[in-house]
């Protein structure tokens, strides 16, 4: 009885070995962003900072109020890259005409993709304990 015992304990540890060592030493393949292009998503992010673009609009709750949210106008049904282009490039309103490049407009809608294909934050529903985490607040 004992020798079994030992043998299903050591079988165990050796199992539990094994998958630590996957999990730990073996970095996780990232998976590629569908969509859009990390590169140039990171030029549209100083596209975006160059024409102070947060001082209207905002991305996960922050920024300014002017204008809508953008974190998610991409994978939005009725606005989405071929609404929001020409909005970009022309003005409308009270958003001025800006005079952007082809690519600097590509790159800027590729910004917004890799923001859309981020997820969905709202900075109101977090609360920061007073270890300095911030963890979301549950909306009952």
């Amino acid at each position: 009885m004992n020798i079994k015992v030992s043998t299903i304990f050591i079988l165990l540890c050796g199992v539990f070995l094994i998958y630590s060592f996957s999990i730990y030493i073996i970095p996780f393949k990232e998976k590629a962003a569908v969509g859009f292009d990390p590169g140039q998503a990171a030029f549209g992010r100083l596209v975006w900072q160059k024409h102070n673009c947060q001082s209207c609009h905002q991305l996960y709750g922050l920024g300014g109020y002017l204008g809508p949210d953008l974190t998610n106008i991409i994978s939005n049904p009725q606005k989405g890259e071929v609404v929001i282009a020409p909005l970009v490039k022309y003005g409308v309103k009270q958003m001025p005409a800006f005079d952007l490049t082809d690519y600097e407009l590509s790159v800027l809608i590729q910004f917004l993709k890799s923001t859309d294909a981020s997820g969905i934050s709202d900075p109101r529903n977090f609360i920061k304990d007073n270890f300095g985490m911030i963890n979301e607040h549950e909306i009952k």
